[in-house]
């Protein structure tokens, strides 16, 4: 390009490139790039003018050379494919005609912040040291799949999407696949539709803290096999359609706090087979749709009962503590949701939750919920036998039923003899009389006091020996079967 071709608004970045000086053509500091459409000659570049100066610019020696503009009008497109820059590209409150192609490009840095964009083509990109999207109003798609940046991502409070004319259907943002050697900041992102980040490294943490992922229906953040070196944080997140990190891998925390999922009539959340050392949905709205946490593990799981949707899918799902600490009972309803049924895998980690946290009672008022449900899936016969242990001694995890239980037979019983003496069997060599041995020799299986085979009642105190007999077998079947299934599982 000849130099003399130049307009007076060029001529002035063709001049300041090579010293690395900014030009401001703002009219004042305040004003929106999205009326750039508007703005005349004065403040208008060619983009085949960038890229002359990005290519094969001037030089000066003892100056680094680069693009530091506010304020312009950037018309035709900035085709920097394959290209290799060595200077930083800084493009504040600009406005583009056309979306900039960065395809296979390797650049030093680009802050494109506060700019309105019809899109951005940027797949297979390298950046060395950073990509600054910030503020930014982006109607087209933004492709940075297989990106490689080594510094960060920056998208805080852009707008992208919605997509539309023949572009319609393509997710707005696409970085999947993409290594990032830091963090991606994306505090107040909106983004109309599809976010995708499938199989992408990110060395440090993504912020989504008060982002907004709309797209009801739909699939709102798609970021199957994601790795994250610390935190994926996403506190006051609005999420419109469904979150997938299914098989994600996120050593920090995964921080839902205050979040609001909803994708109803489908899953609003899927964290399936998922690593992750802590989840946080402290204070999270009712989830509006399913859950599905299948074969996932966490290290701690805090979330209240009323952050539960009304249906869920927890097979596999472990933790090693839950949070807040609250009474089973308000825990257990949650178990009765799990769309694949009765689950004892559920219940015996929600009990070793309680173990950890030393409530052994809470854990046994689980383990006795899960013998309930369980009962309910059995045979008419079978469960009758059931409710027969629940009601004596809790299945072995309330022993002081069979204590409450002996206690009233034996007082029964005493009272009973002590009114009317059961007649000896042989008299004269019968010893003393005891109506609570009596009784509890009639009671008690195994242990024999004399009395039982030294008299014999009559009439209706032979018919109360019998029952004092049947029921004592049953308390003391019971009893040793239930204690024996609670010392195996402990």
């Amino acid at each position: 390009m000849e130099i003399n071709d130049l307009t007076p608004a060029e001529r002035r970045v063709w001049d300041a490139f090579p010293l690395g000086e900014g030009v401001d053509f703002r009219a004042h500091p305040d004003e929106d790039a999205a009326d750039g459409g508007s703005w005349g000659p004065e403040r208008t570049v060619r983009a085949e003018v960038l890229k002359a100066l990005l290519v094969s610019g001037p030089r000066v020696d003892g100056q680094v050379p680069g693009i530091k503009l506010k304020g312009v009008k950037v018309t035709g497109k900035l085709d920097l494919k394959y290209a290799v820059v060595d200077h930083p590209i800084r493009m504040r409150d600009c406005w583009f005609e056309r979306k900039p192609g960065l395809y296979g490009a390797q650049l030093r840095a680009l802050v494109l912040t506060d700019s309105c964009l019809p899109g951005l083509t940027a797949s297979t990109v390298r950046v060395e040291v950073v990509l600054r999207l910030s503020c930014c109003r982006i109607t087209g798609p933004v492709r940075l799949a297989g990106a490689r940046i080594g510094g960060g991502l920056f998208l805080q409070d852009a707008v992208i999407g919605p997509v539309t004319g023949d572009l319609a259907g393509e997710p707005p943002l696409q970085f999947n696949h993409a290594e990032i050697a830091t963090d991606v900041i994306a505090v107040g992102l909106t983004v109309h539709g599809q976010t995708r980040i499938n199989g992408a490294v990110v060395g440090g943490q993504i912020n989504l803290d008060n982002a907004r992922l709309l797209a009801p229906g739909e699939t709102a953040l798609h970021a199957e096999t994601l790795s994250v070196g610390t935190d994926l944080r996403a506190m006051r997140l609005h999420a419109e359609g469904r979150v997938n990190l299914t098989g994600s891998r996120i050593p920090g925390q995964l921080n839902l706090a205050y979040a609001r999922l909803a994708n109803p009539g489908g899953f609003a959340l899927r964290a399936s087979s998922c690593t992750i050392g802590e989840v946080w949905l402290r204070e999270c709205e009712t989830i509006q749709g399913s859950i599905n946490l299948r074969r996932s593990q966490f290290d701690l799981f805090h979330i209240p009962p009323e952050a539960w949707p009304d249906t869920l899918r927890l097979e596999g799902l472990g933790y090693r503590a839950l949070g807040p600490h609250l009474p089973p009972e308000q825990r257990l309803p949650v178990l009765e949701r799990d769309l694949a049924g009765y689950l004892p895998s559920s219940y015996e980690q929600l009990a070793a939750a309680y173990r950890t946290a030393g409530d052994e009672a809470a854990a046994r008022t689980v383990q006795l919920a899960r013998l309930r449900r369980h009962r309910r899936t059995l045979p008419r016969l079978t469960r009758a036998w059931g409710l027969l242990q629940d009601a004596t001694v809790g299945y072995g995890y309330r022993p002081m039923r069979a204590a409450g239980w002996l206690a009233a037979l034996l007082l029964t019983g005493s009272l009973a003899y002590a009114l009317e003496h059961p007649r000896p069997l042989k008299p004269g060599e019968a010893p003393d009389f005891n109506p609570v041995f009596y009784t509890l020799d009639l009671m008690l299986p195994i242990i024999g006091f004399g009395q039982e085979q030294a008299f014999a009642p009559a009439g209706l105190h032979q018919w109360l020996s019998y029952l004092l007999i049947v029921t004592g077998w049953i308390l003391a079947t019971t009893t040793a079967a239930g204690v024996s299934r609670s010392l195996r599982r402990q």
